[in-house]
């Protein structure tokens, strides 16, 4: 018989020998436990989560600009899509917007620095030395200002390249297709081009072109009311020894030469936007250039002289020559001004067959 709080031994399976009987002394250190039941504590019922209180509906997003801008053309408040709405003003945009684009493009491009900074050296410098050279000579049948035609005649191919780059720098890194979706009237993109380009081009030029004259004017010259000595003309002032500056010739040198040179290059941007091309449309401006009076000077013979003559005259360098009163010809006229006007006139047909292949092609 045993106690409560005692603990029947063990058998081993099968009917084996009981196992040893832990010794009197473990027995003893062992103390019996009451068997007893604890009830667990009870967790009071999960409370449903409170409703937050219920708000009256807003509007969405934007919806207060969206009443404040509408939508440009009268188009309904949700046709362009339900969402977010841009805190920037919807306005419509004019030429003005792509005019101050294509002046941010032009003047934040290195090569416009460096290519208007070549032309103000070869023109200024050139012309300088020239009337430098010219100081100590007796010979004064030339113009006084004439001798800053042969920087000019360098100083031009700057602008001409400044004028193929302004168009197809775009076409070469592919910045056009970002230009004609920002501003997709393609014919506004051109005009902003052409208007930035030639006033930036014609100040320029025209500044390089008044600094020369008025160093050759210094060196040369005294004061331009020499004129008032008597003289009845420019050839008897010549030949009483008298260096003068003639009627005209310090708007041709000036002002005539700058549109002159200008002009160039709003053609040079008309046909870079033509072939799409830089090295190809400067290559062609070079032959527009130098063409005409490189082949009338190898021209030789009685059947080719009334070809001769015309290329001569109506070649770009002899227009330029001609607003510093130094035709390549005897009997052809000293003002160059014609000439302007004609090539305003070609500039303007190269410039609408570039409007019109530009709104035919895609890009």
């Amino acid at each position: 018989m045993t106690t409560p709080h005692q603990q029947p031994q063990a058998q081993p399976p099968g009917g084996g020998p009981a196992a040893e009987a832990p010794s009197t002394a473990q027995a003893a250190t062992q103390t019996a436990q009451p068997l007893s039941y604890t009830k667990p504590p009870q967790q009071a019922p999960a409370q449903p989560p409170a409703q937050p209180p219920a708000q009256p509906p807003t509007q969405p997003p934007g919806a207060d600009h969206a009443a404040q801008y509408p939508p440009p053309g009268g188009a309904p408040a949700g046709a362009y899509g339900g969402g977010y709405s841009s805190p920037i003003p919807i306005t419509r945009t004019h030429l003005g917007h792509a005019i101050a684009s294509e002046w941010t493009k032009i003047r934040s491009v290195r090569s416009t620095m460096w290519t208007l900074s070549i032309m103000f050296v070869l023109v200024v410098g050139i012309g300088g030395l020239s009337a430098v050279g010219r100081a100590g000579e007796d010979n004064i049948s030339m113009p006084m200002l004439s001798s800053g035609l042969f920087g000019l005649m360098l100083g031009q191919i700057c602008i001409i390249t400044l004028g193929v780059l302004v168009v197809t720098s775009e076409y070469g890194t592919g910045m056009i297709r970002t230009t004609l979706t920002a501003c997709p009237q393609r014919g506004r993109v051109l005009l902003a081009k052409s208007l930035i380009f030639f006033l930036l081009a014609f100040v320029m030029t025209t500044v390089a072109c008044t600094l020369t004259a008025l160093i050759h004017h210094s060196v040369l010259s005294g004061p331009v009311d020499r004129l008032d000595y008597g003289y009845t003309s420019y050839e008897e002032s010549v030949k009483a020894g008298e260096f003068v500056v003639q009627d005209g010739e310090w708007l041709g040198a000036t002002v005539g030469a700058g549109l002159y040179v200008a002009l160039l290059g709003l053609l040079s941007l008309a046909v870079g936007a033509l072939l799409r091309h830089s090295a190809g449309a400067i290559t062609t401006m070079m032959g527009v250039v130098l063409m005409p009076l490189v082949i009338a000077l190898f021209m030789v013979g009685e059947a080719m002289e009334t070809l001769r003559e015309k290329m001569l005259e109506f070649s770009p360098l002899n227009g330029l020559a001609s607003l510093y009163l130094i035709p390549m010809q005897d009997d052809q006229d000293a003002s160059g001004w014609p000439l302007l006007g004609l090539l305003a006139l070609v500039t303007a047909g190269a410039l609408m067959a570039a409007y019109a292949m530009l709104t035919k092609r895609d890009v």
